[in-house]
């Protein structure tokens, strides 16, 4: 650990998917990190139900993708707001959406986080933050007399839409309020004619059965114009009875084994970021869950800021590297929120909303639209903020077939270990040259491309690059063009920029 008295480098409260992905990559990293939750175990319920490209991307960086793959399903279409898209294989090495439950992912990703060294406190609610120059006390609600608390350099709330982190640390959660209420659970269906049902819209509003298990099915029901007290418990009485008004019948609906409820409500932390405390996941964002874009964003959030937060622990990195993470992670927030606002329009019952999706189902089949959202589902085509305008600085690294001199590998093989990468492809002196005062931080690695031309959704088909630099997230921090005279001092500004100062000597 890497601070006398502290009880950890990072505390993170919640053990959901953003919370377990972030504290493995900050034990990639080399921090000591602590989750704490306020359940008492796992609940087993089912909740989210898909993984999207990009996030099977950043598992496949880390080397556990196949157990994921393993227990889910690859789907060949997707959606937007229930009107189908197309994917392309070239855009990506896992093109396809893997269905697969929330549940399982948070099993699969906490026996990785054990593996790995992660701590956890299970029934601990968090109770009061106090932040100072050094660190943070969080104080924990554990049922007894005087109540625990953990001491720690940074304190990550993944802690869910009603974040009592983000509440504790003063930071404002503005944005829409809901116009509809979904009714959802895991029921048994014996009545039902058809083996799958999306989104059928009716008068009343719209229903979705989908068999996840053979034998059970996740029901969705949509009602609009009808939003029930935030803490009114939910049935699945209730769900019968939605179901009822919306499809004329309940298809034998029995043995509930999950129910719960969600709006259309969507809100934004103003800020990632108060001092040493920050946000990540749905205690960042909310929104409309069309597409299943939320636990996949939550998951990136984590890949995005567990990298630059280990750095600020090791000492290697300025603190103001973790100003970056609002930078680069709020824009994306803000452009989801909105594209689910726009679904949710979408799916409205009514004459209006009819001739509005026959018109934008229209549109779909041409090239141009069906990329531009498939991108946008999939989180493809996010650019960061960058001072280069190579075509892939800011973006996600192709991963490009390379040889090497220890044979053929992929560019995400290159990521297991969480460090940043320095590929050099055009066997330049001046690469080698530059990453030396980094080289206890950065992996030079000398390659040749398999390829002439790299395909980079948004972009399109670009001539592979003579070098780049890749962040342990998977983004170009800098690249050089193969027909164009390579700039040291750029790579260096860009060294300098995201891993911290060269070594002296």
């Amino acid at each position: 650990m890497a601070n006398t008295g502290m009880d950890a480098d990072v505390v993170i409260a919640g053990a959901g998917p953003t919370g377990l992905m972030l504290a493995c990559e900050l034990r990639l990293g080399g921090a000591d990190v602590v989750v704490v939750e306020r359940l008492a175990e796992r609940t087993g319920e089912s909740r989210a139900g898909g993984i999207h490209s990009r996030t099977l991307e950043v598992l496949d960086q880390r080397g556990v993708l196949d157990r994921f793959l393993a227990e889910g399903e690859l789907q060949p279409v997707g959606h937007f707001s229930g009107l189908y898209l197309d994917f392309d294989e070239s855009e990506s090495r896992h093109p396809y959406p893997l269905m697969i439950l929330q549940s399982a992912i948070e099993r699969l990703l906490e026996e990785w986080a054990s593996e790995l060294g992660v701590r956890f406190r299970w029934s601990s609610p968090v109770g009061g933050v106090h932040q100072d120059e050094s660190g943070v006390t969080v104080e924990l609600d554990t049922g007894d007399a005087a109540p625990a608390a953990l001491r720690a350099r940074y304190l990550v709330g993944c802690d869910g839409g009603r974040s009592t982190v983000r509440r504790l640390a003063g930071i404002d959660f503005p944005g829409t309020e809901p116009t509809m209420t979904a009714l959802i659970g895991d029921v048994e269906l014996p009545d039902l004619p058809e083996e799958y049902v999306w989104v059928r819209r009716r008068p009343a509003g719209d229903y979705s059965a989908i068999a996840f298990e053979p034998g059970w099915y996740r029901v969705i029901t949509s009602e609009y114009d009808r939003v029930p007290g935030r803490d009114e418990p939910v049935t699945f009485e209730q769900l019968r009875q939605s179901l009822i008004r919306v499809a004329g019948t309940d298809f034998g609906m029995r043995e509930p084994r999950w129910v719960s409820r969600f709006t259309d409500a969507a809100r934004q932390a103003a800020r990632y970021r108060a001092g040493r405390v920050l946000l990540a996941g749905d205690a960042a964002h909310i929104h409309f869950p069309a597409g299943g874009q939320g636990l996949n964003m939550g998951v990136q959030d984590a890949v995005n800021l567990g990298w630059k937060l280990a750095a600020v622990v090791r000492g290697e990195a300025p603190e103001s590297l973790l100003d970056s993470y609002h930078a680069e992670r709020h824009p994306v927030g803000e452009r989801v929120l909105q594209n689910t606002r726009a679904q949710s329009a979408l799916v409205r019952p009514g004459a209006q909303t009819d001739a509005l999706r026959e018109v934008f189902g229209s549109l779909m089949v041409f090239d141009d639209v069906n990329r531009h959202l498939r991108h946008m589902l999939n989180a493809l085509d996010i650019r960061y903020p960058v001072d280069g305008d190579h075509p892939l600085e800011g973006r996600r690294v192709p991963d490009a077939d390379l040889d090497t001199s220890e044979g053929a590998a992929y560019v995400s093989e290159l990521l297991h270990s969480a460090r940043p990468v320095l590929l050099d492809l055009g066997g330049s002196a001046d690469v080698a040259a530059a990453v030396k005062g980094w080289a206890d931080r950065v992996d030079l690695v000398e390659a040749r491309s398999a390829d002439e031309l790299w395909t980079v959704p948004a972009v399109g088909e670009i001539p592979a690059p003579a070098a780049l630099l890749v962040r342990p997230d998977g983004h170009v921090a800098w690249a050089a063009s193969a027909d164009e005279a390579l700039d040291p001092a750029a790579l260096r500004t860009a060294l300098a920029t995201w891993f911290g100062p060269p070594l002296r000597g």
